[in-house]
């Protein structure tokens, strides 16, 4: 009879296992045991959730941040050789502070980094994170990287040849589908987020644009509109054009991973959850995945987010419960104080706990066989 907790990061606040870590802590003063997995989708905290789940070791490597300034970045290696890089690492918008946020300016090279310092460390199969950047290159700095650090002139156009990159496997875990220019791609969707004026959104689009053009004549081919090009600022259409990288939903890569399915079929409930929930949940995000995996063996799940908007379109969805942890008029600053999210969290196990008992209870008279004539 177990409580699954499978919670994304809440963003800009604390990561997967920190947020899943109160949930148990506090889950255990009710006499409640829970079983807590890390989870990501791709975005931020992807590093620390396929880390565990694969078994990995850290690797620490000095790569150029987006503004050109040297940082320390981490990515992992698992007991297969497989590299497990999250660009936000190298290109986050967290690496910035708000005054510094240029998309225009920004540049993925440290992710080239990361990658090279991977392939010589032997790597050839490579799973990327593309959640939290603040690029919008379309991943030409990436590139630049890998072609100055693994090919003799240096060029892009060499990168196809390239011997150091012969036989590398390129899986991008991501849950945005955008393309990488047009009125869905990346500059006009996530531009702003990233501090892009109208003026800068303009530029942007029309560099993306220039240099599918560029690539197409170069590869013979047009990857810009397949599904996840817009990702990070157009980083995925880089890989997928230049080095023929496939893209998975980075919540279905994890939880195939872990074993989810199998881990779920005695549960009582499952909670899962993000800083943000909307509507835009249901759209390939790990609540949505867990939704729909926990539905096959007829589990329920309760969606906990930081915040919840569309809540009667969540309902509909098929969570039992949607529910917020930020009490209504508190301001943001405050919510995401590490002390105010724990804070919080008692409060709802304080008005979910006899909630929870009955789940357990009625899981435990089925398993029983039912109660006695």
């Amino acid at each position: 009879m177990q409580v699954i907790l499978a919670i994304d990061s809440f963003k800009g606040c604390l990561t997967s296992s920190e947020i899943e870590g109160l949930f148990s802590k506090i889950w255990r003063e009710k006499g409640v045991e829970t079983v807590a997995l890390p989870m990501s989708d791709g975005g931020e905290g992807m590093l620390e959730a396929f880390t565990a789940a694969l078994q990995g070791q850290y690797v620490t490597a000095c790569v150029q941040d987006p503004l050109g300034r040297k940082t320390m970045a981490r990515y992992s290696i698992t007991p297969d050789g497989t590299a497990v890089i999250e660009t936000a690492q190298a290109c986050g918008l967290a690496l910035m502070s708000e005054q510094e946020r240029n998309p225009v300016k920004a540049t993925t090279y440290g992710v080239g980094e990361l990658v090279v310092d991977a392939v010589r460390h032997g790597c050839r199969k490579f799973i990327i994170g593309l959640g939290g950047s603040g690029t919008s290159d379309a991943g030409r700095g990436m590139l630049h990287a890998l072609a100055e650090q693994l090919t003799d002139s240096g060029k892009i156009e060499d990168l196809v040849h390239c011997a150091g990159l012969k036989g590398c496997q390129f899986m991008l875990a991501s849950d945005v589908r955008n393309p990488l220019y047009g009125p869905e791609g990346a500059a006009r969707v996530f531009g702003p987020q990233k501090g892009a004026t109208p003026e800068m959104v303009e530029l942007l689009d029309r560099q993306a644009r220039e240099f599918a053009a560029f690539s197409s004549e170069l590869l013979g081919k047009d990857n810009a509109f397949t599904p996840g090009a817009g990702a990070a600022g157009g980083l995925g259409y880089a890989f997928i054009q230049y080095l023929q990288a496939t893209v998975q939903s980075g919540a279905d890569l994890l939880l195939d991973w872990i074993g989810f399915d199998e881990i779920i079929r005695n549960a009582a409930v499952i909670i899962t959850g993000e800083g943000h929930a909307d509507r835009q949940s249901l759209m390939g995000k790990l609540p949505e995945r867990v939704l729909q995996r926990a539905q096959k063996h007829a589990v329920p799940v309760w969606l906990v987010a930081g915040q919840v908007s569309d809540s009667e379109i969540l309902e509909r969805a098929g969570f039992q419960r949607v529910d917020s942890l930020t009490p209504e008029g508190m301001e943001i600053a405050e919510a995401v104080r590490p002390q105010t999210v724990e804070r919080n969290i008692r409060n709802w196990v304080a008005q979910r706990t006899s909630q929870l008992d009955g789940l357990l209870a009625q899981v435990r008279i089925g398993k029983d066989g039912g109660a006695d004539e």
